[in-house]
């Protein structure tokens, strides 16, 4: 507890945290001069410090897409329990429509003995009985000691209907979020066959920005870098030889950036919690210190790009299926661990199939080819 208190101390003092204007900063090729007032502002953060601050968001659970997976899922448990009610009730009420006929006969002899309990003293009113929808087998839950507890706290009081996997956790989005993933149709066709794109920016005004995540190509990013054109330097091809490298999208090619989950390193950008682009330089630093190892970063060769309002268009056409998935999907490709359940080798079908009902039918109906596959 010390060091976690420490730790945040520290995090209180130093406020200053460095922001990355464009959302796609491949930072992969020789920093580029930076004004003075920049370069003061980006020495806020080193590495130690970046990799401590997400630690810390692991340990207190501080992923807020987590959190909204929970209330998503209750939700979800309470429509079946509603829905699982009513026909309980319909059932119910037939059976008492049956009843009913020979209840009224003895309403006149029920009336009677009502009209009598008039007689009896007001003042039991004062028991407590039938007050505010009270009986006499009422009593305050030895869990919530506080009778006055608001609406709002309620639900901390209570159990969770459903455990959610931190490991495999997605569901849909009715909207297009920085951070969810775009999950192709399975009806589209082309180079964004079966994939799953994470969008790294989205805006209605400039447009947005996506990355494939799930095309790893053969050959580690030495081997992929030096057969084809591209902007990284031998001095990161040394440093990440092993890293693996995926097919981002058709957009400049040539450019490679960097996925992650290490932390917001300086020349990176944070996406979502424990999910970072960018900061290769750093990261090199890492890797030679042996903090991070190759295949825990995922290059990717190009990326997606929309027009402001194409994505939506898309998305309002059935073209892709947005949903927000936990950070171990995300970086199935950048050294997140797989567990027995996973589908290994088709990260599409897996997280269709953990979206569930009808999405698992899609991915049952539609998987074949796997994530490793030629491209058209």
């Amino acid at each position: 507890m010390n060091q976690i208190t420490q730790s945040l101390a520290v995090l209180l003092i130093t406020s200053q945290y460095v922001h990355v204007n464009s959302a796609f900063v491949p930072h992969c090729s020789s920093p580029s001069r930076q004004p003075a007032s920049s370069l003061l502002m980006s020495k806020g953060k080193d590495n130690h410090r970046a990799r401590l601050e997400k630690n810390l968001e692991d340990m207190m659970d501080r992923d807020w897409r987590l959190f909204r997976a929970k209330l998503v899922a209750n939700e979800e448990a309470d429509a079946k329990s509603t829905t699982r009610d009513t026909r309980q009730n319909r059932h119910a009420e037939v059976a008492l429509d049956e009843r009913q006929v020979k209840q009224e006969k003895f309403s006149n002899i029920f009336a009677a003995i009502f009209n009598s309990s008039k007689q009896h003293d007001e003042s039991s009113i004062f028991d407590g009985d039938a007050i505010g929808g009270a009986t006499a087998n009422s009593m305050i839950p030895e869990s919530c000691e506080d009778p006055f507890v608001s609406k709002a706290e309620i639900p901390v009081l209570l159990q969770p209907k459903v455990h959610i996997d931190k490991h495999r956790w997605a569901h849909p989005l009715t909207h297009i979020e920085t951070g969810c993933v775009l999950v192709a149709n399975e009806k589209l066709g082309g180079v964004f066959h079966q994939t799953v794109v994470l969008v790294i920016e989205h805006n209605d005004v400039t447009g947005s920005t996506g990355i494939v995540i799930n095309r790893p190509l053969a050959g580690t990013l030495n081997k992929v870098a030096s057969e084809t054109k591209s902007n990284v330097d031998l001095s990161l091809k040394l440093a990440f030889n092993a890293s693996p490298v995926t097919y981002g999208g058709p957009v400049m090619q040539e450019e490679y950036s960097i996925l992650h989950g290490y932390g917001e390193v300086e020349g990176s950008k944070k996406i979502v919690p424990g999910i970072f682009v960018g900061g290769s330089e750093k990261l090199m630093a890492e890797i030679r210190k042996n903090n991070l190892e190759a295949d825990e970063a995922l290059f990717v060769k190009g990326h997606a790009a929309w027009v402001p309002n194409q994505l939506s268009r898309e998305v309002s056409k059935g073209v892709w299926y947005p949903a927000s998935v936990s950070s171990d999907f995300i970086l199935r490709y950048a050294g997140a661990p797989v567990a027995e359940d996973d589908n290994k080798v088709d990260l599409w079908a897996d997280i269709l199939t953990a979206l569930g009902d009808n999405y698992a039918e899609i991915a049952v109906g539609h998987s074949k080819k796997g994530d490793r596959r030629m491209m058209p």
